[in-house]
């Protein structure tokens, strides 16, 4: 583990490249107090002040040897007004950012669509509607919205009655290609897990279908739905078997049309449920409105998918909300398909229409933008061979976060007591990402001290080769993965807690 380096050892990497375009913006907070009267302008009070707090604060080299994390830790934090280094630990060290990943994505989807962007879902007709019905297909037509809802193609199959059609004579056409279709973000993750679903030009859902289990008279009675808050229509694309096993808990297979799960008998327990990922979203998305249609009294033929850019006259409209409240909503439930789909809707800008070269050019257009380096496999942070080093995060905040307001779309990051108890209104104020991969565990943002100090700081921990040994089996939790991710949050509130003491002014 290398040593602890301080003030003015990188400051020269991050003064160059931070310090003029952080300090073109408007101050995000309010400025320091004015130096009382008798304060020397050199500064000498604080930094006997600092001196002092420094000689009480715990050492940083402690606090990481007592976190019993192995692997590595890495961290840098740094004046925020200036972007000189203040203290750092293996800051150049290229580690895994977990879900710290999003915080470059927001940044990147403000900068290449702009903080109004929406993305629309369409119904798209072929031909005239002449008494009741459409005289040509049907299109729905995603425009990669990743917050797509059932109650929304609810609400759009009851526009469509409401324009005058109630039946087609042509096709159901879906249509998914407004964005680069991947069948899973992370291929090497285990295929039940609801966090690792497919992206493309539809994203119902998350991408993900309800799986739940009662217990019923000899047996237990299983359902696969898509339910909304409103809507709650039955999956027809994905079923479930159940299987008299103990592992593995689930198997999936892709068989023609049909999504095929099974599930071990002895995990159900009494009852209750789960999401799923989706592998085919097109069809899902196809499947769930065919079904709502239907219950508006539209009898649609079963979809099929179109290859082309639909043509046509739409007849029915929904955008999703601004991209930014999007991001705020991404960053605060750290959403990995909502990552993925304004990542790549970005890269689309850039002229890069696959899912495997979208994380790359968001690694060239952060060297161009901030002279980070980085190597991203995705927008979301789950594949575990994305890297970033704790100073090249860091700089990438200072220099391009107060340009695009990403501090207001942190979510506050919680003090706690030894015991982990939340402790309400501490006189530190943190806005950061978290990110949380087994046996790794990032945090980056900014810190505000009670005093009025600014600071932008990135903490990684990671223990790699202990990642990289899980079976599968055991991925979703892994023995000791909570309580090692328990130490790291710690180490990151014991680091942030001396930060805020010792670099307060």
């Amino acid at each position: 583990m290398d040593g602890i380096t301080r003030r003015g050892v990188l400051g020269g990497l991050l003064a160059g490249t931070v310090a003029g375009p952080a300090l073109a913006e408007a101050p995000l907070r309010s400025p320091r107090p004015p130096m009382r009267a008798g304060q020397a302008a050199t500064g000498a009070a604080p930094v006997a002040a600092r001196a002092a707090s420094a000689a009480t604060a715990p050492d940083a080299t402690a606090l990481v040897a007592a976190a019993q994390l192995g692997g590595k830790v890495g961290f840098v934090v740094a004046d925020a007004r200036t972007g000189q280094v203040l203290e750092a630990m293996n800051g150049s060290e290229p580690m895994p950012p977990a879900s710290v990943a999003k915080a470059i994505t927001a940044l990147y989807a403000l900068e290449m669509l702009g903080p109004g962007y929406r993305f629309p879902t369409r119904l798209i007709g072929t031909g005239p509607v002449q008494g009741g019905v459409l005289r040509g297909d049907l299109v729905l037509a995603g425009g990669g919205d990743p917050t797509l809802e059932t109650d929304t193609l609810g609400d759009m199959a009851a526009a469509l009655r409401g324009a005058g059609v109630g039946g087609i004579a042509g096709r159901f056409l879906v249509w998914d290609g407004a964005l680069p279709f991947v069948r899973a973000i992370d291929t090497s993750q285990p295929d039940w897990l609801g966090y690792n679903p497919a992206v493309g030009g539809l994203n119902l859902n998350f991408n993900r279908v309800h799986f739940e289990w009662r217990r019923a008279q000899g047996g237990w009675q299983l359902s696969m739905d898509a339910r909304g808050n409103r809507y709650v229509p039955k999956a027809y694309t994905t079923r479930m078997a159940l299987a008299n096993r103990d592992l593995p808990v689930y198997t999936y297979s892709d068989r023609g049309k049909v999504e095929e799960w099974t599930v071990a008998a002895s995990a159900l327990g009494n009852g209750g449920s789960r999401w799923l990922p989706v592998r085919k979203p097109d069809a899902y998305a196809g499947d769930v409105f065919q079904t709502l249609a239907r219950a508006q009294g539209i009898a649609l033929p079963d979809p099929q998918s179109l290859r082309g850019r639909p043509e046509g006259r739409v007849l029915v409209e929904r955008a999703s909300v601004d991209l930014r409240p999007m991001l705020f909503d991404m960053l605060k439930y750290s959403n990995n398909l909502t990552a993925e789909a304004v990542g790549m809707a970005a890269s689309l800008r850039r002229g890069v229409g696959s899912h495997s070269g979208s994380g790359p050019a968001m690694s060239d257009w952060l060297a161009g933008r901030a002279g980070a380096q980085s190597r991203f496999v995705d927008h979301s942070g789950l594949g575990g061979a994305s890297r970033i080093s704790a100073q090249d995060m860091v700089a990438a905040l200072a220099r391009l976060g107060p340009q695009h307001q990403l501090r207001g779309l942190m979510k506050e990051f919680v003090m706690r007591d030894a015991n982990g108890k939340a402790v309400p209104n501490h006189p530190v104020r943190v806005e950061a990402k978290t990110g949380t991969l087994n046996f790794v565990s990032t945090l980056a943002g900014w810190i505000g001290t009670p005093s009025g100090g600014d600071l932008v700081f990135a903490i990684f921990t990671g223990d790699v080769a202990r990642r990289d040994s899980i079976p599968d089996s055991l991925r979703e939790r892994p023995p000791g993965g909570r309580e090692w991710v328990s130490r790291s949050k710690r180490l990151q509130q014991q680091l942030i807690e001396r930060w805020a003491a010792v670099y307060a002014a």
